[in-house]
């Protein structure tokens, strides 16, 4: 086995409890070594640090595995992957559920999904490529699902070197899963639907809206397959709007309402949100509860002032859609848009807009996909509900 030397005084990020390392942090490799090996890592002094798995073509070139001294092999992919089972069944439904959440649950880069009978799996770097087969097999026995999919077509695996493929990993796979969320049922696209085919980091923040939906007009924008659309509908919503651009979309959201008896209440509009929100505007239009769940608006640090001027934009306009005491719900998840920043952007939004924001709850993803304290990157999903008062 190899062993990765650290440049003096990198050890530190280490000893902090990051996943991490980074190409320019390793100062010499001593040993034979493979791309995707696991690899010993130590100081510059020699003192060990943690297992990882090395493959020097990634910027992420380090991904700690254990901070122990031991083999990692078959029996300790089963032993890490039950852990994180044995996590989630103290409150998950596991077959609505995200079974694995990459280093948060000490698997660098492998999410797994449960959807009804089926798991979709994603390996997204070259070193936990070598034990997809294994993570398979710990999966199928501990769960017993009717198929496993495999959705590595992410752009990342590029970076690593790896081929983007998708495919079959186990029994057998319809083109269309049945899931319930939180009593709500939902047809989910595994083989062509965005990343694993449905977001369930929402899931917890969805039931959170209950209160607000019952007997609501409601607007739901960006709804994609309308996951909040459809949980107010099924909460007692009396009239619910879904608005997403992609006519697709909204053609498979419709099934879901027919699928849960509810599409007499729900009506999709395909349409650019930010033009459905100006539009309403200027119509005067007043709902009791308004939901903004956008699509990631920046994926770099760069970005993020261009993309906190289009959050400001949508919550502005959602904030004048409101009735006086009506109900926002709004999420971000781009990870570089940090907690405060968001929050800093709806106090200017709400001062442009006139009203006043009472918090009723500042939430992020759901406890299936749980934030690493050392890791900051773990944490990308904000999601806030507010009373609009005007």
């Amino acid at each position: 086995m190899a062993t990765v030397v650290l440049v003096r005084g990198k050890e530190q990020r280490v000893f902090n409890g990051h996943p991490w390392i980074f190409r320019s942090d390793i100062a010499r490799v001593e040993g034979e070594n493979a791309e995707g090996d696991v690899v010993r890592v130590v100081s510059d002094r020699g003192q060990f640090l943690a297992m990882a798995v090395y493959n020097p073509l990634s910027q992420i070139a380090l991904r700690v595995l254990s901070r122990r001294e031991q083999t990692i092999d078959r029996a300790w992919i089963f032993d890490r992957i039950e852990r994180a089972l044995s996590y989630r069944r103290l409150f998950a439904d596991l077959r609505s559920c995200r079974l694995l959440f990459a280093e948060s649950d000490g698997l660098p880069a492998v999410i797994a999904d449960a959807f009804g009978d089926v798991i979709v799996l994603q390996v997204l770097c070259r070193g936990m490529e070598r034990f997809k087969r294994d993570i398979v097999d710990a999966l199928v026995e501990a769960l017993h699902p009717v198929g496993v999919y495999e959705r590595n077509d992410v752009p990342v695996r590029a970076l690593e070197g790896l081929p983007l493929q998708t495919g079959l990993l186990y029994g057998a796979v319809p083109d269309r899963v049945e899931m319930v969320e939180n009593g709500v049922r939902f047809w989910v696209d595994v083989k062509n639907g965005q990343k694993t085919g449905f977001f369930l980091d929402q899931k917890e923040n969805r039931a959170a809206i209950a209160p607000f939906a019952a007997n609501a007009k409601v607007l739901d924008c960006f709804t994609h397959t309308c996951s909040f659309a459809l949980h107010a509908a099924c909460f007692g919503a009396r009239e619910v709007t879904g608005v997403d651009i992609s006519e697709e979309a909204c053609a498979f959201a419709a099934e879901n309402a027919r699928l849960n008896g509810v599409d007499y209440r729900v009506t999709f509009v395909c349409a650019n949100a930010f033009d459905f929100l100006r539009a309403a505007q200027e119509r005067h239009e007043q709902y009791d509860l308004v939901v903004l769940d956008p699509p990631a608006f920046t994926k770099t640090r760069a970005a993020v002032p261009g993309a906190l001027r289009g959050y400001k934009e949508i919550n502005l306009r959602g904030m004048k859609l409101l009735r006086d005491g009506g109900y926002l719900v709004t999420c971000s998840c781009s990870q570089h848009v940090l907690p405060a920043m968001f929050q800093e952007m709806l106090l200017e939004a709400q001062k442009d807009a006139r009203v006043q924001l009472r918090q009723v709850e500042f939430r992020t993803q759901g406890r299936d996909h749980p934030i690493l304290f050392s890791s900051p990157e773990t944490q990308y999903l904000k999601c806030g509900i507010y009373q609009v008062f005007k």
